[in-house]
């Protein structure tokens, strides 16, 4: 009986033996503490734009509160369709192929449960975000790290994708821009790995939440590749470019058939997305993109700032050209990225997250999100090369 047992004993073995987020123990550890610059968050450090908080404020005054249909307000998956189709060349029918969702991370969670039947294989590049092993194997997915490397910019190469294909291969899931990278793909770059796509008939999950954050250049999706758009789910959202974290919506794309089972779970799970971020979301795609790019020009000089301020330590980094995370490596401090993450916010008071939480090949590098105010950027630096000077 419950009265006498653990209710421990009762819970799923997959959710007992899941290990709590790497990253949620450093801001624990910070929480509290005075004269803490963080580089840990992943988040903007600006707020949602006026107009867009207008718009909702507006709305609310009229009694927007309702619910919405299932897929999301019929306007925004319209507009959606046009900004993808605008920005990326991506064409998707806003009717049966677009999904409106609480954040990218609810569309990946229903992807994954779309698709896996216990024993399937996802293969996943690696360092990588943190969630994507954790929800696959809730549902029975084999977890497959695909290791990639700083000296090719983090790029999943065909090679090192042939190396681990099996029979039981089933889903590709990529992201890029990286996070905790910052490494992008170019279409010459995704051209071999689609071909492996086809050759094994997998079904690709591609996350570009960070699409509009790149620099120097325009992302090129996976999805765009001639023959590819029929096998890929797009995921995305407003949280990153748009600064929208706090507001929770994102969206997904792809074939009909696919959407459609995603959206059967969504609407037993989580109905729709807030009505308000779903109005915010709208008017950022049609009031909202000048704004968006005015923040994404402040996160290049940051990016270039910073890059140049932890080589000048004698941290080697290499080219973060999307996202908004440096990637450096600490390897030359005989520390591990626990110890050094660790030290660096008990002895100086700068949180950053050790690599090794992001998976195979983090260790050796710590991630370090400069969307951060240039005063606090300025001061992490400093704060960084007291402590690299003492070791």
């Amino acid at each position: 009986m419950i009265g006498t047992t653990s209710l421990t004993e009762f819970l799923s073995p997959a959710v007992r033996d899941m290990q709590p987020s790497g990253i949620r123990r450093y801001f624990d550890y910070a929480a509290g503490r005075k004269d803490i610059i963080s580089l840990g968050v992943g988040e903007p450090d600006f707020v949602t734009p006026k107009p867009v908080r207008d718009a909702c404020i507006a709305a609310l005054e009229k009694g927007r509160t309702s619910y919405t249909p299932n897929a999301g307000l019929p306007e925004l998956r319209e507009a959606i369709a046009d900004y993808l189709a605008g920005s990326f060349g991506m064409a998707y029918d806003p009717a049966d192929e677009v999904l409106v969702t609480n954040g990218s991370s609810e569309a990946i969670d229903l992807a994954l449960r779309a698709l896996i039947t216990p024993g399937d294989e996802i293969l996943i590049p690696e360092p990588c975000f943190i969630a994507y092993s954790p929800i696959a194997a809730l549902f029975g997915g084999v977890n497959v790290p695909i290791e990639t490397k700083a000296e090719n910019g983090f790029k999943l190469t065909a090679d090192a994708l042939r190396e681990k294909l099996t029979p039981r291969s089933k889903i590709l899931m990529v992201s890029y821009p990286s996070n905790p990278t910052g490494g992008i793909m170019t279409r010459e770059d995704w051209l071999p790995i689609a071909k492996l796509a086809e050759e094994h008939n997998l079904v690709i999950i591609t996350d570009e939440i960070y699409a509009e954050l790149t620099y120097g250049r325009v992302h090129e999706s996976l999805a765009a590749l001639p023959g590819m758009k029929e096998r890929t789910l797009l995921v995305s959202g407003f949280s990153k470019a748009f600064a929208m974290t706090g507001w929770r919506v994102g969206y997904t794309c792809g074939p009909s058939e696919l959407v459609s089972a995603m959206l059967k779970i969504h609407q037993y799970t989580a109905m729709c997305a807030p009505i308000i971020g779903q109005i915010a979301a709208l008017e950022s795609l049609v009031n909202g993109l000048e704004e968006k790019d005015r923040m994404v020009e402040s996160y290049d000089k940051r990016r270039q700032f910073f890059v140049a301020g932890l080589r000048k330590i004698g941290l080697p980094c290499h080219e973060p050209l999307g996202s908004f995370y440096a990637f450096p490596s600490i390897a030359r401090t005989g520390l591990s990225s626990d110890e050094f993450a660790t030290r660096l916010l008990d002895e100086v008071g700068v949180v950053a997250v050790p690599g090794h939480v992001f998976g195979v090949g983090g260790e050796g590098f710590i991630r370090c999100c400069y969307a951060a105010a240039q005063s606090q950027l300025e001061e992490a630096l400093e704060r960084i090369d007291t402590f690299v000077q003492t070791l």
